[in-house]
């Protein structure tokens, strides 16, 4: 049997979501956390899960309005088959493009399961890519002809290169504003 709090934490986000759809618009600050991070408001602004240190040095995850436009989608909650396609975390907090390293987060990304069913998730990577100076079709392509290969270096002129990232190397997490509004090429 769920516990109390779960109950009406579920309550809460189903009334939330009828409130939204009454009037028809998704307000980031509204959302619960658990469908917060790779939602779209009405607005047009990605949300953004964010932590804030509550009562007594607790942790509480919060729901924000990021500065970062999306173009042609708003009111938009990202399915959960999308999130377990692309093997991304609703818990993500923040916006970083550190997990375009990842081999395994790579591969999910650029599956046909992913990348052709999922814009959401591929616009926001696309441009996560771009803000490294990469094209997020050349590090798909370069994955897909080496899988084996552990890491892509993006280098400072945008090409994709495999090779061994060096402790030197720099992996910029991108503040939600610093992210720039491309789109990827059509699917």
């Amino acid at each position: 049997m769920a516990s109390p709090s779960i109950k009406l934490t579920f309550v809460l986000f189903i009334s939330s979501l009828f409130l939204h759809a009454a009037r028809g618009e998704i307000v980031c600050e509204d959302l619960p956390k658990d469908v917060c991070a790779f939602s779209i408001s009405s607005s047009g602004k990605r949300c953004l899960l964010e932590t804030n240190c509550g009562n007594h040095g607790t942790v509480e995850y919060q729901c924000k309005t990021s500065e970062v436009v999306v173009a042609n989608m708003a009111d938009y909650i990202e399915t959960d088959e999308c999130v377990r396609a692309c093997g991304v975390d609703r818990n993500s907090v923040g916006i970083s493009s550190d997990a375009l390293l990842e081999p395994q987060f790579t591969s999910k990304l650029c599956s046909p399961d992913c990348y052709q069913k999922c814009p959401n998730i591929v616009d926001l990577y696309f441009n996560l890519a771009a803000g490294e100076g990469a094209f997020l079709p050349d590090v798909c392509q370069q994955h897909r002809r080496n899988p084996h290969r552990m890491m892509v270096q993006l280098s400072s002129s945008g090409e994709v290169t495999p090779g061994p990232i060096s402790s030197h190397s720099s992996k910029a997490t991108l503040s939600p504003a610093s992210a720039p509004a491309i789109s990827p090429a059509p699917f």
